[in-house]
């Protein structure tokens, strides 16, 4: 028997059957959203960002210095170095000190699972009242929940806590690989191109990343891309002219 749809089979003149795409499960559809993207949106496109602007203007402001070419290559690669592990310890300090925080929280409500169960099966009906459900439906809920994963429930619906726990060493390695693939341009752009070209080299390459990877973010968070492109090219462009002048400035001084 063919699945039916959420449109009702009517006679010529009204609006067609339309079939259920794979999506559907009986005469729900279910629709993808991107909210659960934003953790690793974030930290690819954070990553990614940092790369590109640190080591772009560092490369930058040393070339903006006058140091040779060698030095500048050292410089920037030194800056990819530095900038992936601090990023990759940031992170794993971050999300650990997350995970912790977590794993006490969950520690807590099991003990005071344990020790006040009615109690805490009112305060998972009070929650559901507060959202809109009847004291009578919102009792059943929490019956139910509580009889099939109280701690879940409470996680989920009390503290607010994600079914996963956060994973510092995952985040750590995202965060080192983007900061990494983000910063090979700039240097790829220092090492091509010659001496004369290669401060707009550096800096066309730069903004060319940071206004691409606005976009590929915006696109897949479902975010405005324009806007996304803009701000990350303009805060990029600024990052790179204050270290630029800085770099000018100091190359000017007998040190």
């Amino acid at each position: 028997m063919r699945q039916q749809s959420l449109l009702e089979i009517i006679p010529d003149g009204a609006p067609r059957l339309v079939r259920s795409d794979p999506r559907t499960v009986g005469t729900t559809t279910r629709v993808r959203h991107r909210g659960q993207r934003a953790g690793w949106l974030r930290a690819a496109v954070l990553g990614a960002n940092d790369g590109i602007v640190s080591v772009a203007s560092v490369a930058i402001g040393v070339i903006a210095s006058g140091a040779p070419t060698s030095f500048v290559l050292t410089a920037a690669i030194a800056a990819l170095v530095a900038g992936a592990m601090a990023m990759a310890a940031g992170e794993y300090v971050s999300v650990s000190s997350q995970r912790d925080t977590e794993r006490a929280d969950l520690k807590q409500e099991r003990d005071e699972l344990r020790a006040h169960p009615e109690g805490e099966r009112r305060e998972l009906a009070a929650i559901y009242v507060n959202r809109g459900l009847s004291t009578e439906l919102a009792d059943k809920v929490a019956d139910a929940l509580t009889a099939s994963d109280a701690l879940g429930a409470h996680a989920r619906d009390e503290l607010g806590l994600a079914a996963i726990l956060a994973r510092p060493v995952q985040a750590a390695v995202y965060s080192a690989l983007s900061f990494t693939a983000g910063a090979i341009l700039p240097i790829l752009a220092c090492i091509l191109v010659p001496n004369g070209a290669r401060t707009p080299a550096v800096v066309a390459s730069a903004l060319f990343a940071l206004v691409a990877l606005g976009i590929a973010g915006a696109r897949a968070g479902g975010a405005p891309m324009l806007r996304a492109a803009i701000r990350v090219g303009v805060g990029g462009g600024l990052a790179m002219a204050v270290t630029a002048e800085v770099g000018h400035l100091v190359g000017g001084i007998a040190l």
